[in-house]
């Protein structure tokens, strides 16, 4: 045994049948090893608190000096000491989860049902689709291969610029769908899905500590776009053309209900006449995006709802062309009625901020137009629907209001509407 030095190294000769090895004489468990193809490389050798004997490479002569790897063997032998294990660590590293790994097993236990949200149910099968979209477009093209222990915030918050900057985004590959760009919105959406799954596998112990922990969200700057009350005026006035035109009846009724309840779209397509109450301007849904809810309608909208269940023997309201479903071709209607209406970037849920935006100009309260769009913390839209009418009267004031600007009307003053109101509120205290 001798020191190891420049000379002593590169007079080492390899052996065609083994590894060699040559130890240093001044620093216990510090070597260099002779690979038949002669390379060498330096190793420290050591027992673990388990009295396991493990080598750990340190790297590769050439690479570093004997200096330089004398130096590094001695921080890891003195970290042995204190009970750390380098090449258990190493091995780690190379075998750990990936951040791919993981999001298998979080989309695997979340469409099994046993993974809980934040409403303390089950995640939803839409949420989870959502998610997949997420991690198969963003997260893992650009994060899939990385070992979740060796992440930082750092890399998550890079990972959020560089979907923003579009560095994921495709153009469209079929007729529908398969599209995707860059921005804060898409970026915000996909760091929130990861954050949340890490946070579910450290949770349930299949990783130590989440590196999103901490990550600063982007705000989104999307604007929220919402019909006028002109807009309105002339969207009902085309609807009534091309409704004596052949367009189709179901689509156009739809679009009717969602302007006039603020209910989301799967909330009126798959809507069961069985869930319907017109005598109590109620509709029960047994599952929505925020859980079982009970909703309110005014009578402009119960008319609508009613006069639909009457068309089909179907359980569904709005039932499909063809076979047992619903009817889902709304958005093609409403495509096709604002391109004749020449109105821009109007879908579904642009009827929905319609609504509230017409609640909010009647004056409103936040918490009422919560309440009639199903955002309210869970409880408060039946309390309101139990205690008071303050609920009902609200639904169908709005409702009333695009109504009348749906069949040609002019909007009402302010004024006139508060008489109304007050008027209501007269007749259901009598």
């Amino acid at each position: 045994m001798t020191r190891l030095t420049k000379r002593t190294v590169e007079a080492l000769k390899s052996n065609r049948e083994r590894d060699t090895f040559l130890w240093d004489s001044e620093l216990r468990g510090f070597g260099v090893r002779v690979k038949p193809s002669g390379t060498k490389t330096f190793i420290i050798q050591y027992r673990n608190q388990e009295a396991r004997t493990r080598r750990c490479v340190i790297g590769q002569y050439g690479v570093l000096t004997v200096e330089q790897a004398r130096d590094l063997a001695q921080k890891k032998l003195a970290a042995v000491i204190d009970g750390a294990d380098p090449s258990a660590e190493r091995h780690s590293v190379r075998t750990g989860l990936t951040i791919a790994a993981v999001c298998d097993w979080y989309l695997a236990e979340a469409e099994a049902g046993r993974l809980i949200g934040r409403n303390r149910r089950p995640i939803k099968a839409s949420s989870v689709a959502g998610d997949r979209s997420r991690i198969e477009l963003h997260i893992k093209p650009l994060i899939g291969n990385r070992v979740v222990s060796q992440l930082k915030l750092a890399d998550i918050e890079r990972l959020q610029g560089d979907i923003a900057a579009g560095r994921t985004a495709r153009a469209r590959r079929t007729s529908r769908g398969g599209q995707t760009a860059g921005g804060s919105g898409v970026a915000a959406r996909a760091i929130s899905t990861l954050r949340a799954l890490l946070n579910h596998a450290r949770r349930l112990g299949i990783i130590e500590v989440s590196p999103a922990t901490g990550v600063r969200i982007m705000a989104s700057q999307k604007v929220k776009r919402y019909l006028s009350a002109g807009e309105i005026r002339h969207l009902g006035k085309v609807m009534t053309q091309m409704e004596r035109e052949g367009e189709h009846p179901a689509g156009l009724a739809a679009i009717r209900v969602m302007l006039l309840t603020g209910f989301r779209r799967m909330e009126v397509l798959a809507m069961h006449k069985a869930w319907v109450q017109p005598d109590d301007n109620l509709v029960r849904f047994p599952d929505t995006k925020s859980g079982p809810q009970i909703r309110v309608a005014g009578d402009s909208a119960m008319h609508v709802l009613e006069a639909q269940a009457l068309s089909s023997h179907s359980p569904f309201i709005f039932p499909a062309d063809w076979g047992d479903g619903h009817f889902v071709g709304v958005v093609r209607v409403l495509g096709r009625v604002c391109a004749r209406a020449g109105l821009d970037k109007v879908t579904p849920h642009t009827l929905r901020h319609s609504f509230a935006s017409m609640a909010a100009a009647q004056g409103f309260s936040e918490l009422t137009i919560s309440g009639l769009l199903g955002h309210a913390p869970r409880g408060v839209t039946q309390r309101y629907v139990h205690l008071d009418t303050a609920l009902i009267i609200a639904a169908d004031q709005v409702a009333a209001e695009i109504a009348r600007l749906l069949d040609g009307g002019e909007l009402r003053s302010v004024r006139e509407i508060k008489q109304a109101r007050t008027l209501a509120a007269l007749r259901a205290v009598a």
